[in-house]
């Protein structure tokens, strides 16, 4: 088996993290590996597999050509640094928001469409963790009836802000509760900042939309989101109601999504069987339950979505669309 020189641009925080947690859970081949971080973080020593490695200053002159760079150091970071490891030869998975919508980017969850990869120009984004887990079984039930309208409201855990809402999380379990303009996590629900472009929906909801519709090729799809942030630790949880372009079988429905790669249905909610974000720590599916035909129509459905926000929703994404890349290349 080939071995791949890999960088991680964020090595420090939740999110990079976890894509060292994910790539040796998952026995990823890497020759060389390269962890980047702040000036204030550069120094300090990661271990990785029974060896130790010294974080980095992300600078130009500090970078190495690898081949795969994995991102997750935001947006401003991404827009620098991820077209100085593309020019270098690296494939730079993002998992900001930078490059999510430009047009010569593809937006991938390897479940749904890893074909757009062939297409990529030396950048590759991650879609938004809500979109993420949300994408396979839109996928599924597009295929059998198509899609009219999507509606979606997510319960998602705190962790979505990285370390820093986790850290704020526990502070306030201690008593310390944050004040204005701060809001806060503790005991409440709350929501995204609002989007500068359309102040009345929030960055998230926004995301949503747009990479939903990227993703499944569907540029014109009737797609409403509400995004809501709740004092949880660990798992983003969605309820989702579909209208379809025709009738359908829900049994068919139910084992089209039962199939998607990566998907587990826990769907019997007369005996108390449905998902919830608490199961998806340390897991890397997406589960899928309380599917049910609408009351009004023959023509709709819901159901309940949840995955660990950072590891299918972020790190193990990424590292999947890096898999599929080998696969195919072997």
């Amino acid at each position: 088996m080939n071995k791949y020189n890999v960088a991680i641009v964020g090595a420090t925080g939740l999110v990079g993290r976890t894509f060292l947690q994910v790539l040796d859970e998952r026995n990823f081949p890497i020759d060389n590996l390269h962890l980047y971080s702040s000036a204030r973080s550069a120094g300090k020593t990661i271990t990785f597999r029974g060896n130790e490695y010294s974080v980095i200053e992300l600078k130009k002159e500090n970078i190495h050509k690898c081949d795969f760079a994995l991102f997750s150091a935001g947006g401003d970071i991404s827009k620098q640094y991820a077209p100085i490891f593309a020019e270098m030869g690296s494939v730079v998975i993002d998992n900001s928001s930078a490059w999510r919508m430009h047009d010569d980017v593809p937006l991938v969850v390897p479940e749904v469409n890893p074909h757009h990869l062939a297409n990529h120009k030396g950048i590759i984004a991650n879609p938004n963790c809500s979109t993420i887990q949300l994408m396979p079984v839109l996928d599924a039930i597009n295929k059998i009836a198509g899609l009219e309208k999507v509606i979606v409201s997510t319960y998602q855990s705190i962790s979505g802000a990285g370390q820093k809402g986790l850290s704020q999380l526990e502070d306030e379990n201690k008593g310390n509760i944050a004040s204005e303009p701060t809001k806060q996590i503790f005991s409440n629900a709350i929501f995204h900042p609002a989007s500068e472009t359309n102040p009345d929906w929030s960055v998230e909801e926004i995301k949503m939309v747009n990479e939903s519709r990227k993703i499944l090729s569907l540029p014109e799809l009737n797609f409403s989101v509400t995004c809501v942030r709740l004092p949880i630790e660990i798992g983003h949880s969605e309820s989702v109601y579909v209208e379809t372009q025709k009738e359908f079988d829900l049994e068919a429905v139910i084992s089209a999504i039962e199939q998607m790669p990566n998907t587990i249905l826990i769907n019997d909610f007369a005996n108390g069987e449905f998902p919830t974000p608490v199961i998806t720590k340390d897991r890397d599916e997406i589960f899928v339950g309380r599917i049910r035909r609408d009351i009004h129509t023959n023509k709709a459905l819901w159901l309940w979505v949840v995955a660990n926000n950072v590891r299918k929703g972020a790190a193990t994404n990424a590292i999947q669309i890096a898999e599929k890349m080998i696969k195919d290349l072997e």
